[in-house]
Order: C-alpha cells, then sequence, then structure tokens
C-alpha cells in the first residue's frame, strides 16, 4: 500500500470514529452528563465548545464564523501541503504525522459546519437527529461535541501560590475528543522527530550540509594542490658554483 492509501486511510478511520462517538454522546447524554468509565480519574463527560480545541473559543458574536473559517483555510492549507510532501517523497512519519492533523481539524469542523443544522440543543433533553424545526444553529456556528475527561489529580492549590492559592486543582482538566488527540499526537510526532523528517534529502539536487561541506573542502584541496604544482614547475632550476666550474 502507498503511502497516499496509508494516509488516506488513516484519515478515514479517525474521522469516522470521531464521528461515530459524537453522534452517540449527542443522542444519548444530556449536556453535563457523566459516565465514570475507570473511577472518578476516566469519565465520558459530554460538553459542548465552540471549536477550538480542549474547549477553548473566540468570544464576541462573530469568534464562532471566523474561527470556523479560519479552520476550513487551515485544512485547505493542510491537504496542499500534505500532497507536496507526498510529491516530494519525504519522510513517511511526517506525512502520517500530517494526516494525523488533517483528520483531527476535519473533523472538528464537521460539527461546526453541520451539527447546528442537524441537532436540537441538549441542555436538559437528549439531541434529536433531523428535528422538526431545524436545528439549534445555522452554517458554521454548531458546536463541537467533548467527552474524555481524565481529572487523574484532584486538590487545592496552596494558599501562598500566586493567582490560584485556595482554589482547587485538577489535573487534566480540558474535555476533549477523538479529534483533539489526534492533532495533539500529529503535533507531538514531529516535535519529537523534527530532526529525522526535516535532516533527510526531500528537495531535489538538495544535498545534506554535511555532504556538501566535505565536497567543497575536497576542491578547496584539489585547487591548492594544482596551484602548488603550477608553482613548483614554472621555476627554472639553478647551478651551484661548484657546477659551474666543474
Amino acid at each position: 500500500m502507498s503511502i497516499t492509501k496509508k494516509a488516506v486511510f488513516l484519515i478515514i478511520i479517525i474521522l469516522l470514529v470521531d464521528q461515530v462517538l459524537k453522534v452517540l454522546v449527542k443522542t444519548n447524554m444530556s449536556i453535563g452528563e457523566e459516565i465514570h468509565v475507570i473511577g472518578n480519574w476516566f469519565i465520558i463527560h459530554f460538553t459542548e465548545n465552540n471549536g477550538m480545541a480542549f474547549g477553548m473559543d473566540l468570544p464576541g458574536n462573530n469568534g464562532k464564523s471566523i474561527l470556523s473559517i479560519f479552520r476550513l483555510a487551515a485544512i485547505t492549507a493542510i491537504v496542499f501541503y500534505m500532497r507536496y510532501l507526498i510529491s516530494l517523497n519525504a519522510h513517511k512519519g511526517l506525512i502520517i504525522s500530517v494526516a494525523l492533523i488533517l483528520a483531527g481539524a476535519a473533523g472538528n469542523i464537521i460539527d461546526s459546519l453541520f451539527y447546528g443544522m442537524i441537532f436540537n440543543d441538549s441542555w436538559g433533553r437528549l439531541a434529536t437527529f433531523l428535528p422538526e424545526g431545524g436545528g439549534y444553529a445555522t452554517f458554521l456556528k454548531g458546536k463541537v461535541v467533548d467527552m474524555f475527561y481524565f481529572p487523574i489529580i484532584r486538590g487545592t492549590w496552596p494558599d501562598w501560590f500566586p493567582w490560584w492559592g485556595g482554589s482547587s486543582l485538577v489535573f487534566f482538566r480540558p474535555v476533549f475528543n477523538i479529534a483533539d488527540s489526534s492533532i495533539t499526537v500529529g503535533v507531538s510526532i514531529i516535535l519529537i522527530w523534527q530532526k529525522r523528517f526535516f535532516s533527510e534529502e526531500i528537495f531535489p539536487g538538495k544535498k545534506p550540509d554535511d555532504e556538501s561541506t566535505t565536497v567543497s573542502q575536497e576542491t578547496e584541496s584539489s585547487q591548492e594542490s594544482a596551484i602548488s604544482e603550477e608553482t613548483t614547475g614554472s621555476q627554472e632550476p639553478t647551478d651551484s658554483p661548484e657546477a659551474v666550474k666543474s
């Protein structure tokens, strides 16, 4: 299987898992409802946000629309960048990492584009698919469904701690989804393996720095040798006095 097919297959699988899980949560849970999977540190907690990773959003009435348009542009750029990497036969790990980022971005933008039109709101009730009278929002203004919550550490900040002293401490606080995880994994792999991904020769005719340095040194050495030989050959031998007398 070619790297292109692998990347496309990975994107499709992530999108399917992400969307199936979101629809299940959206249609079977109300906002704030929880399912404790493993004790109090792995919880399915249904919440929604305006589209940024880990529950963050932009303020203002037009913040959601601006965010959606920006993310559409970003997804388009990522698609072209991945095609560019494939055309240059870049490192397979880099292509897969970009595919993970693309899948995550696409998974969340689907919510933003369509969920507001195909679902009603989930406040105090289960959402209905294609409800009579339309959904809870217009195009571009749907909310992203989040559900994974890992409050591994719970406690209270010490009173002497700046800003947060005396307030509750929860780690890891953000609620996220499969798409968020895909983006995080893709970015993390690139950061960890960036030297390997970007040190290989992916531009035609471009040689690694160490090779070009070696070639340059060899060229300079051969030029110096040629100059030395020419200088030696141009000097005429001088007879010593003893040889002239004899």
